[in-house]
């Protein structure tokens, strides 16, 4: 998949492999790569599309977060200059430093060979320039402004703004192409305070990409963060009328398949205080 330019000098590629995004970002100092994508060949893949654009050489690469789909191409950039820093959460990179490829192989690339082969070769490539809140990358006529708004998708997300464009880049914070991921490491119960933050950030006249699925404007951010929003309050609701963990499911009303939220109420419930929880008598 090539780059688009969707604002001033900054281009998407929407790849097929998970629907991920990979952004980036041009400047008189240079370029700045937003995720990676998912093995090391699959960074190199990137990296010749990122050359192919004619718009100058990559200065520093960013990770939204720790998903090895965002991250994993790390490998290709410090081929390709063992120099380039990489730029993540805190907490992100203590979630990278303990990903096993042989784990992302069986569980997300065991169907296709050819990707379980990409990802069973590739070096996991750790950031080295993090922050707790938040930071910018100077690139002489503009500013990229790095944000961790809370956790959200997982403990470790930061989302990129680009000012002057009025552009940003949401990783999983924001999902297009289906409903959020609430998986194992996420948190439901601040997300939708997480996409507040956000949201400040944005305008009526912002655009927003992704991490998976096409590029958004606020108000389907401001959808998706009252969605979130349900999830979370039906959760604190069930969870305070003594609704047991294993009936939610079933008890709740949600927006979307009860099938994408069962990790989410599961995470819910164990994330809610126990003051907000009814407990069974013994």
């Amino acid at each position: 998949m090539v780059f688009s330019e969707v604002a001033d000098r900054v281009w998407v590629a929407r790849h097929e492999w998970y629907d991920v995004n990979v952004g980036v970002v041009a400047g008189e100092r240079g370029l700045v790569v937003v995720d990676t994508h998912g093995s090391a060949a699959a960074g190199r893949r990137v990296l010749e599309q990122v050359r192919a654009l004619g718009a100058g050489e990559v200065v520093a690469v960013v990770n939204t977060h720790a998903h090895f789909d965002h991250a994993l191409g790390n490998a290709a950039f410090r081929e390709a200059d063992p120099t380039v820093p990489v730029h993540a959460h805190e907490t992100a990179l203590e979630e990278l430093r303990a990903t096993s490829v042989e784990a992302v192989a069986a569980a997300y690339a065991a169907d296709d060979a050819a990707r379980r082969e990409e990802v069973l070769a590739t070096e996991v490539v750790l950031p080295d320039r993090t922050f707790s809140s938040a930071t910018v990358i100077d690139l002489g006529d503009r500013v990229l402004e790095l944000v961790h708004p809370g956790p959200a998708h997982t403990a470790g997300d930061l989302v990129v703004l680009v000012p002057d464009a009025r552009v940003l880049l949401a990783g999983d914070l924001v999902e297009e192409s289906g409903p959020p991921g609430l998986g194992e490491d996420s948190f439901p119960m601040q997300w939708p305070l997480s996409l507040d933050i956000v949201l400040g950030l944005t305008t009526g006249a912002s655009t927003v990409v992704p991490g998976h699925g096409a590029v958004v404007d606020r108000d389907f951010v401001e959808v998706q963060r009252n969605e979130l929003g349900i999830v979370a309050e039906t959760i604190r609701d069930l969870a305070g009328r003594g609704v047991p963990v294993e009936e939610a499911l079933a008890a709740g009303e949600w927006p979307w398949e009860p099938h994408h939220l069962a990790t989410a109420v599961r995470r819910g419930y164990e994330q809610l205080p126990r003051s907000q929880k009814r407990l069974p008598l013994i």
